[in-house]
């Protein structure tokens, strides 16, 4: 059958949400479907990828943010009646919300998958007041039950992400997502590019925006040089925040590498930490948190977000402060570095691609050659 995905937010640049799409299209397509993906783009194109095509409509590009959305959902109807899809796959929740009704009215079966929670990225940029919050929490339900309302399933990657359907009597769809386990693997022969002997490395890989929290890292560094921790920070990533985190970083050992566009790199940097850190409090998944696992490197991460459920024993969860996560860091040099690695790894093998395509072919009901295990 053809399943077309249809998102935002997807640029060349961009992290989970375009590996995501990139790793479910390839394991539709080796299951035996036709797989169309249609994104935000600076004009009219078609792709042929490993996965199939990729439709890239013309669309505005958000200022600040490095990323495109869809301003025109009459044009993204337009592609999808072109298309004809079997199944309809929506990974946004914002200008494509209405998707569930064109795919109502067209017979079509879609699902929508939840890769924000609302309430609390609203939380995020609101003036930290409870009536405030309050308030926030109740446009948060009222736009969950009409997004739930649009579509026929609502898919989550965690449990953490799904309460604030759940709390509504929303029923979802629950999918991890996963890491390819054989491209980041345990190595740390790249160490010596990022710091020398005696040093702690820890490594943060995250997009530089408010939300995602990197000055928390940042502050954390900080911490542990004043506790007298010979430790450094490589920062792999870039955003709007950027110019302001180099500024808040100066006289500490930072170091930042901008986007990095290869696989390769990034793995030989996560596995070169001692400990990678995941700040962003509304993290729904945290892929680049799993990838640190799967190369064999413990993390810190948020205690607020969904990251707990995903590092379990692998992980620290900590406060969101300066000091929390220095706590962490420390705690987790203080045991064996044999033993707190090989607990991360294995930790990672429990998250396979192909546990996640499998979970998404089941709920379009798509049959399809049988996928490795």
């Amino acid at each position: 059958m053809r399943i077309v995905q249809v998102a935002n937010f997807v640029t060349p640049t961009s992290g989970g949400l375009r590996t995501a799409l990139g790793h479910l299209a390839a394991g539709y397509a080796a299951a035996g479907h036709d797989v169309v993906q249609v994104v935000p783009g600076e004009r009219a194109a078609v792709v042929e990828t490993a996965g199939g095509r990729r439709v890239e409509l013309p669309a505005p590009a958000v200022p600040g943010t490095g990323y495109r959305v869809h301003a025109s959902p009459r044009r993204v109807v337009r592609a999808l009646e072109d298309l004809a899809p079997d199944r309809l796959e929506v990974h946004d929740r914002t200008t494509l919300r209405g998707l569930g009704t064109w795919a109502r009215r067209a017979g079509v079966p879609a699902l929508v998958v939840s890769h924000e929670r609302l309430d609390r990225w609203l939380r995020q940029w609101l003036p930290s007041r409870p009536a405030v919050h309050g308030w926030g929490d109740a446009l948060a339900d009222r736009s969950n039950a009409a997004l739930a309302a649009g579509f026929g399933t609502v898919v989550c990657t965690t449990g953490w992400a799904a309460e604030e359907f759940t709390r509504l009597g929303v029923g979802v769809s629950t999918v991890p997502l996963g890491v390819d386990a054989g491209s980041f693997v345990p190595d740390r022969s790249a160490r010596s590019r990022y710091a020398t002997d005696g040093e702690v490395l820890l490594a943060t890989a995250t997009r530089l925006s408010r939300e995602k929290r990197p000055d928390l890292a940042v502050a954390a560094l900080a911490e542990l040089c004043r506790r007298g921790v010979p430790a450094r920070l490589v920062v792999a990533g870039d955003g709007p925040a950027r110019a302001a985190l180099q500024r808040r970083s100066a006289g500490l050992p930072v170091r930042f590498l901008g986007h990095v566009r290869h696989r390769p790199g990034l793995a030989g940097l996560l596995g070169a930490a001692d400990v990678v850190l995941a700040p962003g409090p509304v993290e729904t998944f945290g892929l680049a948190a799993l990838e640190a696992l799967s190369c064999g490197t413990p993390v810190v991460v948020h205690r607020d977000s969904a990251l707990p459920s995903v590092a379990g024993p692998a992980g620290v969860a900590a406060a969101g402060t300066a000091v929390g996560m220095a706590d962490g860091v420390q705690a987790l040099l203080a045991e064996g570095e044999a033993v707190r690695r090989d607990r991360a790894r294995r930790r990672a093998e429990q998250f396979p691609w192909e546990r996640t395509v499998r979970g998404f072919l089941a709920l379009h009901g798509a049959a399809g050659r049988e996928l490795a295990a």
